[in-house]
């Protein structure tokens, strides 16, 4: 004699189970109904096996551990998905991109790439998401909320990821070198957009002039140009700058600060690219040739001036009578024509002059 398997039915969306008791607790899923709250912090859940999980979070208990590495989770299906890492299993497949992920949640997100759909939506400033944690974060923003703080200097980060790539710099460790110059960094994003040097990739680029950066962070900075958006202001003059950091190299004009010596003349610099340059005079090095004659310059500066005499180009326009020059400096001395400014005077004889070159070839 067969039994007849016995199922029970949902009427909602006509899914079977096996007892009473789980269709009634399948029915919550559609009334929206949760009856087993959380003594702690009040969430609520609509199956009381839920709720239990969710104590563990308030107990901190973690009783499933990774034979392989320790690691403790608080849910059995963590640690299943965990165990991927070790066996390197990524059962879930992308059909479109071929990608693979660990977890099928990983997956959902990556199709998000694919589609464009961004379904989490800033309610402050309007902007989309394509995932609740990118939403998360971008809210500290609009909150001003910094909750991850520095135990060594006090600076306070919104990411977490943020402060942990800072700790690197108190511990002066740096263990993400180039293969190809052995130059090290503290951090693997700096050593990717360091990369771009040797291989000249500029993958950000600007859509207003067209030009292109290594690093998201100076395409960012640019575009402050076309924007005229200087929020950075010195306090004590109140100049305002695109960049912090152009902020943070103009305050030691006020500060009288050098922190940049050279170790052969001791001479001292207020800016690390000023260094570079002057030890160019102990080295003789000039590393920017000239492709049309050849010639070397030690600043790239110097080789871009020197282009314009093959060029004829003559970006400096005097604004009264539009005659044109290769250089600002040889604008200005032009204006001193409209001006009658005569800027050199010789006091032995009160003779004034308007150029440094009249000033020491007439000799009173």
């Amino acid at each position: 004699m067969e039994l007849k398997e016995i199922s029970y039915e949902c009427e909602v969306c006509g899914k079977k189970l096996a007892t009473i008791w789980n269709l009634r607790r399948h029915l919550l899923i559609h009334t929206n109904e949760k009856p087993y709250v959380c003594d702690d912090c009040g969430k609520p859940f609509s199956n009381k096996q839920n709720l239990r999980c969710h104590l563990r979070i308030h107990i901190k208990e973690k009783p499933f551990d990774c034979e392989v590495c320790g690691k403790a989770f608080r849910f059995k299906g963590n640690l299943k998905s965990h165990l991927r890492i070790h066996t390197e299993e990524k059962p879930y497949d992308c059909e479109i991109c071929s990608k693979a992920f660990t977890q099928r949640i990983n997956l959902k997100k990556h199709l998000r790439i694919h589609t464009k759909e961004k379904p989490f939506h800033c309610e402050v400033g309007g902007k989309t998401f394509c995932q609740t944690s990118e939403l998360r974060s971008h809210l500290r923003v609009h909150a001003k909320e910094k909750p991850y703080d520095c135990e060594v200097c006090g600076k306070a980060f919104r990411f977490k990821g943020n402060l942990k790539s800072h700790l690197i710099l108190h511990a002066k460790e740096k263990p993400y070198a180039c293969e190809i110059c052995s130059k090290a960094f503290a951090q693997r994003k700096t050593l990717k957009v360091h990369l771009r040097t040797h291989t000249k990739e500029k993958p950000y680029e600007c859509e207003v002039c067209g030009k292109s950066f290594r690093s998201k962070g100076n395409l960012k900075s640019h575009l402050r140009i076309h924007a005229t958006e200087k929020p950075y202001a010195c306090e004590i003059c109140s100049k305002a700058f695109t960049q912090t950091g152009h902020l943070k190299t103009h305050l030691r004009i006020h500060t009288k600060e050098k922190p940049y010596a050279c170790e052969i003349c001791s001479k001292a610099f207020s800016q690390a690219i000023a260094l570079k340059t002057h030890l160019l005079i102990h080295t003789k090095e000039k590393p920017y040739e000239c492709e049309v004659c050849s010639k070397t310059f030690p600043r790239m500066f110097t080789l871009k001036r020197h282009l314009r005499i093959h060029t004829k180009e003559k970006p400096y326009e005097c604004e009264i009578c539009n005659k044109a020059f290769p250089r600002m400096f040889t604008l200005k001395r032009h204006l001193r024509i409209h001006t009658n400014e005569i800027p050199y005077e010789r006091e032995a004889c009160n003779k004034a002059f308007p150029r440094v070159f009249n000033f020491f070839k007439n000799i009173c």
